[in-house]
């Protein structure tokens, strides 16, 4: 009798363990879900990821402002709690919305808000085209939303929609620039960046570190007046400049769009045959220059960037021609973004110009930066390319 309780005993544990086993594992997915979602039961305070490096941030605002991290930025349990009670509304205004650096921005803005209790009402592309942006921004002040978050196409032609949304009184956040003649704390919240300069110092070095100090290069620029493009460059040249003199920039060609990269790059290497190295100022334009090196068949080419996008990403984890590049953390500029708003709808003091520091991204930490990009592992095609 003893033996047959001993027995029972064991076969109860066994499914009380599996059970427990069970429960922790639906635990486990329900925690990822949320996180993935955004989900509004989640409670606490909302900062970004705490574990992004701290650097300086080198960067300077759109007027000249001074840095604020993001790493400072928090909204409290309860002030969370007393925006839900506001029932918002919120509407994301994009540039641009075909890039992996537009899509981790979206699911950043759209996550938090849904902490916050605020309904995303509307999310536009505006195809790098102005008179489009004017357009949808038009289509969504009739939403009626009480906060919107844009990325002005041209600071000049879009300038006007985002005034008359301001003058409604909607709270307004930018992304990476602002429109020309709108003033911070009056017509807009925050705009909030990367550290452009920072990233731009990171591929000079690099690009340096590969050529091993000498070398002829080009530089691929943003032909408009885009305030964090232009950033960039400035940076990358004047590392390059000052401080490796024996490295020649020898050709410069301007992109007006993403996927002028391709045509540039072509031009610039079949008129600089002994063109070692390449800048291009964000990752979409250097796949194309990426394509125009292998129809050279100039595989022996080096090119730095900025923005961790997917193909470039396994480039540098395949041991490619793109050696490295400054990556920004989108999905945390998303949140960095919503608290923003946040302080906006509460009526708290917040900073003109806010980064997110820079991010150096080579071989050895490709996969690591994708998750801390990304707040996810790296897709498989990723993880595959680095073995």
């Amino acid at each position: 009798m003893k033996k047959l309780f001993s027995i029972l005993t064991m076969v109860l544990l066994a499914i009380m363990l599996g059970l427990a086993g069970c429960s922790q594992g639906s635990s486990t997915t329900s925690e990822t879900s949320d996180q993935d979602q955004g989900s509004t039961e989640e409670s606490g305070p909302i900062a970004i990821n705490q574990e992004i490096p701290d650097q300086e941030i080198l960067s300077k605002g759109p007027d000249g402002e001074s840095a604020v991290s993001a790493k400072t930025l928090v909204l409290t349990e309860e002030e969370v709690q007393k925006i839900k009670e506001g029932n918002y509304k919120a509407a994301i205004v994009m540039h641009y919305a075909g890039n992996d650096w537009a899509t981790a921005q979206i699911e950043g803005l759209k996550a938090t808000f849904s902490r916050m209790g605020i309904e995303v009402v509307a999310v536009t592309d505006a195809q790098f085209k102005a008179e489009k942006q004017v357009s949808d921004i038009e289509t969504v002040l009739a939403k009626d939303p009480d906060i919107i978050v844009g990325i002005p196409v041209d600071p000049v032609s879009t300038a006007s929609a985002f005034k008359k949304a301001a003058d409604a009184g909607v709270k307004v956040v930018f992304m990476d620039n602002k429109p020309n003649n709108l003033e911070a704390g009056k017509d807009y919240i925050s705009v909030v960046s990367a550290d452009n300069y920072g990233n731009g110092v990171q591929a000079a070095e690099i690009m340096a570190e590969e050529l091993g100090g000498k070398g002829h290069i080009g530089v691929i620029y943003h032909d408009a007046d885009y305030f964090v493009t232009k950033q960039r460059v400035e940076a990358f040249e004047k590392t390059i400049t000052e401080k490796y003199p024996d490295i020649k920039i020898v050709e410069r060609g301007g992109i007006v769009a993403p996927n002028d990269g391709e045509k540039v790059a072509s031009g610039m290497l079949t008129k600089n045959r002994n063109l070692e190295g390449m800048f291009v100022v964000w990752d979409v334009p250097a796949e194309g220059a990426l394509a125009a090196a292998r129809t050279a068949g100039r595989n022996d080419l080096v090119i730095t960037t900025i923005d961790l996008g997917t193909t470039v990403a396994i480039d540098i984890a395949s041991d490619g021609m793109i050696k490295g590049l400054g990556a920004q953390l989108p999905y945390d500029q998303g949140i960095s973004e919503a608290i923003l708003a946040g302080y906006g709808l509460l009526g708290k003091e917040a900073p003109a110009y806010v980064a997110v520091p820079a991010l150096k991204v080579t071989p050895d930490n490709v996969l690591d930066s994708w998750k801390l990009v990304y707040s996810k592992e790296a897709p498989d095609t990723i993880q595959e390319a680095a073995k």
